[in-house]
């Protein structure tokens, strides 16, 4: 029996020490934030329903530290898209700028013409700037 316990204090003893480890070995994510869209490349301006087209945004990252987060992606009305971009900063050193390609797979549902707007910051104003393109859905 004193054998018994004392390998179970010995074995509580090894896993409070391993069971613990809470070093992280990677770069962490310090906050993320809009980008703005410095251009867009749409394959095709017409395009079938149900049907799948890539939609290309290219915006400025600093190298090492930022990369693209993901998109806000709001339907203002049926046709209508209004497209945001965001961007991770992380702790790691960072570099120079480098522009970098993001994409949208675009499968409508109904035909018509359907307007997307894309996010390219803001004028001296403080209003929002958007690049525009449209692409007919027959």
């Amino acid at each position: 029996m004193k054998k018994l316990y004392k390998l179970g204090v010995f074995a509580l003893v090894i896993m409070t020490f391993t069971g613990c480890n809470d070093r992280f070995d990677g770069d962490e994510i310090l906050n993320t934030d809009a980008v703005k869209i410095d251009s867009v490349k749409v394959a095709q301006d017409t395009m079938d329903v149900f049907t799948i087209q890539t939609i290309k945004t290219f915006s400025n990252y600093t190298a090492n530290c930022e990369g693209f987060y993901g998109y806000d992606y709001f339907h203002t009305n049926q046709t209508e898209r209004r497209v945001t971009s965001y961007k991770f900063k992380t702790s790691a050193a960072c570099g120079n700028t480098v522009a970098k390609a993001s994409q949208i797979n675009f499968r409508p549902q109904q035909t018509g013409t359907f307007t997307f707007k894309f996010w390219n910051g803001k004028n001296a104003a403080g209003e929002n700037v958007w690049i525009e393109r449209n692409i007919v859905v027959r």
